[in-house]
């Protein structure tokens, strides 16, 4: 499954990992998804949402 969020669509970032040495290795910065229980139109639905969606409120959680 994509490491994507189903409101913002923010996806993963790419950048590199540089030790102390100055070795250069590639990586990957994922996004912090969450697996949460969502009211949308008018139906319980469970998606992938990262936690600033969260924190702004773009989701009402589902009791």
């Amino acid at each position: 499954m994509a490491k994507v969020c189903e409101i913002c669509g923010k996806k993963p970032m790419f950048g590199a990992s540089v030790s102390h040495a100055h070795n250069v290795t590639k990586r990957r910065f994922n996004p912090n998804l969450h697996n949460v229980r969502v009211k949308m139109d008018g139906r319980v639905k469970k998606i992938r949402v990262c936690s600033s969606c969260l924190k702004a409120g773009k989701v009402t959680k589902a009791a």
